[in-house]
C-alpha cells in the first residue's frame, strides 16, 4: 500500500495498513513549533529558507511537500481561510522571532513590545485596536488576553457570544473549495478545519480574533456560567450548531467527499489526572449539539468526524462515541486512565485513534532517541494493530525538542517502508 489517501482510508475504516499511517501537520493540534520544522529542514540538508507560521497562536510552521514526503505523511490539512487573530494567511513577509528564527509572518502579523519585552499581536492586524494576545518575554506563543468588560448580570444577553457564527461567504466558500482540491490532488488523505463546531472550545472564548469581544469572554467566567448559566450557554450553541449545519451542507455541495476527516471539536474536557466537566454536563449541555454535527455528517457525507480532547478522559469515551465521533485526539496516554492497551481493547472497534504516539511532556522532548524508539514501537504495535491507528505525537511538538528525538520518531514510525516513500 503506497497511496497515501489509502492509507489513511484503511486506517478510518479499521483495517490493517502496510505501516501506521502518519500525520504531521494537517490540524492545529497535529504540529510543530516553527523552530522544529526549522530544525528538520536542516538535518535533512532541505534548502535554507524561512519556515511559514501557519498558525501564529501556537506558532506553528508549515510543514511543506518535502518534508511530508522525507516524513512519510500521509495526511494534508485544509485550515480556515484566517488565523487565531482574525487576519488572512497571505501577504507574506519575513520576520524576526524573540529567539533570533527568521519565519515568513502572514501581513497581518502586527506586533508591539510591551515594556516587560513581551510581544503583543492585534485582531485583524489592527494595531489602534486593544492586543489580544501575548507572547511572553523568552516565550515561544502565545496566550490569550482578555478583554472581557465587567459583567451586569441583568444585561446579559446570549447575542454577544454569537457575533463569531455567521453563514459563510462567498469567498470563504470559494476559498475552501479551492484548498480542498489542491489538497486533494496531493494525493494524500485531506483533513479539512472549517471551524464553527467548536462548542464552548477555551481558546476561542476569549475571542482573539474579535477587535471588541463582547459577552462571557473570561476563561474563569466561561466556566462558572457552564455550570451556573446553562440557559445562556444553550442559547449561544443552539445558534452556532443552527449556522454550523448549514455552512457545513454549502461546504459539501461545493466539494462533496474530497475530504476525508472534518475537525469537529478542540474542547477540553480532561486535566491531568481527571475529568473536569461531569458525564451528567457533557450528556446535557454539549452532547446534543455534537450528535447533530455529526449525524449530519454522517448522513451526508463520507466524512470522519474528529474530536480533540486532552487529559484523563477515558470515562468520557463512550459518551464521545454515542456523540458520534469518529476519531479521538490526541489519546493522552500520561494521563490517568489513559493505558494504552486498555484504550486500544475497550474502544478500539469504535474509536480511531489519532495521536498516541509519542509522549511530548516527557520523552520526546526530553529523552533519548532510543527512549523515543521504544515508545514509538510500543504505541504502534498497539494502537495500529487491526487498524483504527493514525500516528501522531501527542499534541504538538514543542521548542526546543532535540532534533534528534523527533527523527528517531520518524524514522520508527517509517520502519518498513523507505523514507520519501
Amino acid at each position: 500500500m503506497n497511496n497515501h489517501r489509502q492509507r489513511l482510508q484503511a486506517a478510518l475504516d479499521h483495517k490493517p495498513t502496510d505501516r501506521a499511517c502518519i500525520d504531521f501537520g494537517a490540524t492545529a493540534v497535529t504540529g510543530m513549533h516553527v523552530s522544529c520544522v526549522a530544525a528538520l529542514r536542516d538535518y535533512y540538508g532541505l534548502e535554507s529558507k524561512p519556515v511559514k507560521v501557519v498558525d501564529p497562536y501556537q506558532m506553528l510552521g508549515e510543514v511543506d511537500e518535502e518534508l511530508l514526503d522525507i516524513m512519510g505523511v500521509d495526511v494534508v490539512g485544509v485550515w480556515p481561510l484566517n488565523t487565531m487573530f482574525g487576519f488572512p494567511m497571505c501577504d507574506w513577509r519575513e520576520c524576526r522571532l524573540p529567539w533570533g528564527q527568521v519565519v515568513l509572518v502572514p501581513g497581518g502579523f502586527k506586533t508591539t513590545t510591551d515594556t516587560d519585552g513581551s510581544w503583543l499581536i492585534y485582531p485583524e492586524g489592527d494595531t489602534t485596536a486593544p492586543p489580544s494576545g501575548r507572547m511572553p518575554a523568552k516565550g515561544f506563543f502565545f496566550d490569550s488576553i482578555m478583554r472581557q468588560p465587567p459583567i451586569n448580570e441583568d444585561a446579559l444577553d446570549p447575542r454577544d457570544n454569537m457575533e463569531e457564527f455567521q453563514p459563510m461567504s462567498k469567498s470563504e466558500l470559494a476559498y475552501f473549495t479551492t484548498e480542498i482540491r489542491r489538497a486533494a490532488r496531493s494525493g494524500r488523505g485531506v483533513a479539512a478545519t472549517f471551524g464553527g463546531t467548536a462548542f464552548g472550545d477555551i481558546a476561542l472564548v476569549p475571542a482573539p480574533f474579535l477587535k471588541h469581544p463582547k459577552g462571557i469572554r473570561d476563561i474563569t467566567e466561561w466556566y462558572m456560567s457552564t455550570a451556573a448559566r446553562q440557559d445562556y450557554i444553550h442559547a449561544v450553541f443552539e445558534h452556532q450548531c443552527t449556522v454550523a449545519l448549514a455552512n457545513l451542507k454549502k461546504i459539501h455541495q461545493a466539494v462533496g467527499d474530497l475530504v476525508d476527516v472534518v475537525y469537529v471539536c478542540g474542547t477540553d474536557f480532561g486535566t491531568q489526572k481527571s475529568l473536569f466537566c461531569s458525564l451528567n454536563t457533557y450528556d446535557n449541555l454539549y452532547a446534543p449539539y455534537y450528535k447533530r454535527i455529526n449525524d449530519w455528517i454522517h448522513q451526508h457525507t463520507a466524512w470522519k468526524t474528529f474530536k480533540h480532547c486532552c487529559g484523563a478522559i477515558e470515562p468520557l469515551m463512550s459518551h464521545l462515541i454515542d456523540s458520534g465521533f469518529d476519531i479521538i485526539n490526541p489519546v493522552q496516554c500520561s494521563a490517568a486512565g489513559m493505558d494504552s492497551r486498555r484504550l486500544k481493547e475497550k474502544y478500539g472497534e469504535q474509536l480511531v485513534f489519532w495521536g498516541g504516539g509519542i509522549d511530548t511532556q516527557r520523552t520526546l522532548p526530553f529523552g533519548k532517541p532510543e527512549e523515543v524508539t521504544r515508545q514509538v514501537r510500543q504505541r504502534i504495535d498497539i494502537f495500529n494493530r487491526n487498524g483504527g491507528f493514525v500516528f501522531t505525537s501527542i499534541h504538538n511538538i514543542q521548542m526546543n525538542t532535540p532534533v534528534e528525538n523527533i527523527v528517531a520518531m520518524i524514522e520508527t514510525a517509517n520502519e518498513g517502508v523507505k523514507i520519501g516513500t
